[in-house]
């Protein structure tokens, strides 16, 4: 049989009245977190997510796609200074495309009709990372 703390709260309650120093309601937390009878035990009061599904596979070039974005690269002599990578997921081939981190919306929109779109036409879906501080400017 196993057996586990009590739990933070329950034992901050317990050694208040005996023990005092700085920091110990963080100190008793942080060694509750590393106990490793308590992590083998532990359940899990979060609510459990879905499993991931992986993409479908994509049955024409450049209807499915996949972006994301490089920033604080060197800057070149036009003062670009990211790249915008767009990926075929079928065949993997991309298209790097030089920019300022500085463009807003219109001039990303004009780049993608210009290099992409006009190449390739119009995909059916695109993933994107939204973590990047561009792609969230862009997608909001």
């Amino acid at each position: 049989m196993l057996s586990t703390h009590p739990g933070s709260s329950k034992i901050y309650q317990d050694l208040k009245s005996y023990y005092w120093c700085p920091g110990r309601k963080r100190d008793i937390t942080e060694y509750l977190a590393r106990c490793l009878s308590c992590q083998r035990v532990k359940i899990e009061h979060q609510k459990l997510r879905d499993l991931l599904q992986p993409l479908p596979i994509p049955i024409r070039k450049w209807e499915h796609i996949t972006m994301d974005f490089v920033i604080g690269t060197p800057r070149t002599r036009k003062y670009h200074d990211a790249i915008w990578v767009i990926v075929d997921r079928l065949t993997k081939s991309a298209h790097f495309l030089v920019m300022k981190a500085t463009f807003n919306v219109e001039q990303l929109t004009e780049l993608y009709i210009i290099e992409i779109v006009q190449l390739h036409g119009v995909p059916l879906s695109i993933v994107s990372n939204r973590d990047t501080k561009l792609a969230s400017k862009l997608w909001g």
